[in-house]
């Protein structure tokens, strides 16, 4: 997430009910825009039956819904900076970026990243908390400090983390806005914090202008895709989500005509326009019912006077394993 302006208050918009051809919303499969505004949402996750969504805002705010359709703004995660941002970030001001959140054991896990306008000084947090239901009386994030940080002078931006649990056990986080690219770490399942941290960082991916990680396995395959372009610029956002796949989840990632991904390549999936939506950001992949959804942001929906929104879609796969999405909108 690079350069954005979080100066801006983030207000939500309400979900419309009539016919995705008109306005945002509507029925699931007939359209991508969920009719509220959420810049870098997270990962979609349930938890019985409601699904939950975390993105950029103060504290990290947070959107339920019981359907995937109709959302309703939920409770920020930290009420208060915790302590050590201070010292680690002393130019930001509360608004913590792109999180990412998945249940990992018997606890709920939300990285979130820390800094400021345009610097390289950040750092990624963690929080945790035995349930998403603030109506349970277990219900309390706590902050679990600093997970990974980066400097002025350094090559690389701990911003932007995606959390990745592959089917061997083993838990990753991705991350990295601009500079040399998009980096990743081995976490430990049982504190969420880096497994070796004195291991150097692994790099996944590189070119110009890339950010957003995320991480899924498909099949015996790993998926990487990440953003490139211009974010926060409404309509004139240049933002667009490109994948490659590897055989192993440390890479290396290359695209459909085996370009590495560290070398700018990346198999397009969602283009800067896409009817009336305008730059896809921060992707993520869930399953309901028995069929995949893709989501992300708009950096504009033309329907909602150019406000982000979130999207979320129809995912299918091609025979030769490269995911295929196209916005009801766009059809």
């Amino acid at each position: 997430m690079r350069l954005r302006a979080f100066l801006l208050t983030i207000a939500l918009a309400s979900t419309a009910s009539v016919s995705a051809d008109t306005e945002p919303g509507g029925p699931l499969a007939q359209a991508a825009s969920r009719g509220v505004t959420a810049r870098d949402p997270s990962t979609l996750v349930r938890e019985d039956d409601t699904w939950w969504c975390f993105y950029t805002g103060r504290g990290v705010r947070s959107l339920h819904s019981k359907d995937l359709v109709t959302w309703q703004p939920g409770p920020a995660v930290l009420d208060e900076p915790p302590p050590w941002i201070a010292a680690a970030v002393p130019e930001n001001r509360g608004t913590y970026w792109a999180p990412d959140v998945m249940k990992v054991g018997d606890r709920w896990l939300l990285y979130y990243s820390v800094s400021s306008f345009g610097k390289m000084d950040s750092a990624i947090g963690l929080a945790t908390t035995p349930t998403l239901d603030p109506a349970d009386p277990d219900f309390q994030w706590t902050d679990r400090g600093e997970v990974v940080r980066s400097r002025e002078g350094g090559d690389f931006n701990t911003i932007d983390p995606a959390i990745f649990h592959a089917r061997d056990g083993r838990l990753w986080l991705a991350f990295g806005s601009q500079w040399s690219g998009l980096k990743l770490v081995e976490l430990d399942p049982a504190t969420g914090k880096r497994l070796h941290p004195a291991a150097p960082l692994i790099p996944i991916a590189a070119g110009k202008s890339i950010e957003a990680p995320y991480l899924h396995q498909h099949g015996d395959r790993y998926y990487l895709f990440v953003n490139r372009g211009d974010c926060c610029r409404g309509d004139q956002s240049t933002y667009y989500i490109t994948v490659g796949r590897s055989d192993r989840v440390e890479g290396p990632y290359v695209d459909r005509d085996g370009k590495p991904l560290l070398e700018g390549g990346g198999t397009l999936v969602l283009g800067i326009e896409n009817g009336p939506l305008t730059g896809p950001g921060h992707a993520g992949i869930i399953e309901k019912d028995g069929k995949e959804w893709f989501s992300c942001h708009f950096e504009a929906d033309d329907r909602m006077a150019g406000e982000a929104t979130l999207g979320v879609m129809s995912l299918e796969w091609s025979g030769d394993g490269w995911p295929q999405v196209t916005p009801p909108e766009a059809r």
